[in-house]
């Protein structure tokens, strides 16, 4: 049988610097891409995949009535930070049924790409699962798209736009943004939350998939997984400046194909 599940649009946020670029731009999820807005790209991809059944967008409340959003079931209010966001977007789910977090900037993503990450996500049963792509995946695809890059054992990963979680898993989730946020600026108080020896294998290229991966869950208290997705563009997003005549210049290139 085919899982569906609904899908979570994070389009929240303020008019920041990328979207101060286009005049009426709300912020980055609406800025447009070869003329469609970010966030509507993301819509059609998700609408179009077999594995999705319903569409939250979470967004800054006078952007509901705009036509960008008008492939979503249901819009929501955001919040002043991500988590604020997401606790909407979660609001009133079944805290058992797994849910597809997504950015809203993602201009290449496709249907096939949801549908295989979906169907991995269901595979590795975890509470949280995260997305991300090898470094030679996005190179054969994307060489000119620019990424932070995480060297492990099993290879060299960057972070994709996709999450699948179960909403009763947020809470613990929370915990942990609060626990990293207060030791951020203190080197030390980072090691002793991941732990010296964690921080020492990654130093030296010892660290792998399942080491962060129980870590995670160590962290967390709920099974994580790190899904390896075999499609480049569900990493490649809209992070700067030079992001935007880039993500043009590789949208009119797939159209033109």
């Amino acid at each position: 049988m085919t899982p569906s599940i609904t899908a979570i649009v994070l389009a929240g946020g303020p008019n920041d610097e990328l979207s101060k670029r286009q005049t009426g731009a709300a912020n980055k999820a609406f800025l447009q891409i070869a003329g469609i807005p970010l966030v509507t790209r993301v819509l059609e991809a998700l609408r179009s995949s077999s594995m999705i059944d319903r569409i939250i967008v979470v967004a800054p409340h006078h952007t509901h009535a705009e036509s960008a959003l008008e492939l979503a079931d249901e819009r929501r209010d955001d919040g002043t930070k991500i988590r604020d966001s997401l606790s909407s977007g979660l609001k009133g789910l079944d805290p058992d049924l797994p849910v597809l977090v997504s950015a809203s900037d993602l201009p290449l993503l496709t249907p096939e790409s949801i549908d295989d990450f979906v169907g991995r996500a269901y595979r590795a049963n975890g509470e949280l699962n995260y997305g991300c792509v090898e470094k030679s995946v996005h190179i054969a695809a994307y060489p000119n798209v620019p990424h932070t890059w995480v060297h492990l054992r099993d290879g060299t990963y960057c972070g994709g736009g996709f999450v699948v979680l179960r909403p009763r898993v947020f809470p613990l989730l929370e915990q942990l943004i609060e626990r990293l946020g207060a030791a951020r600026k203190s080197p030390l108080r980072l090691a002793t939350l991941f732990g010296f020896s964690t921080l020492l294998r990654y130093a030296t290229r010892r660290l792998r998939i399942a080491d962060c991966e129980r870590r995670a869950e160590e962290l967390l208290g709920a099974p994580a997984r790190a899904i390896i997705s075999p499609y480049a563009n569900t990493a490649v997003n809209v992070d700067r400046v030079s992001d935007i005549a880039l993500a043009e210049t590789l949208v009119n290139a797939r159209t033109m194909r």
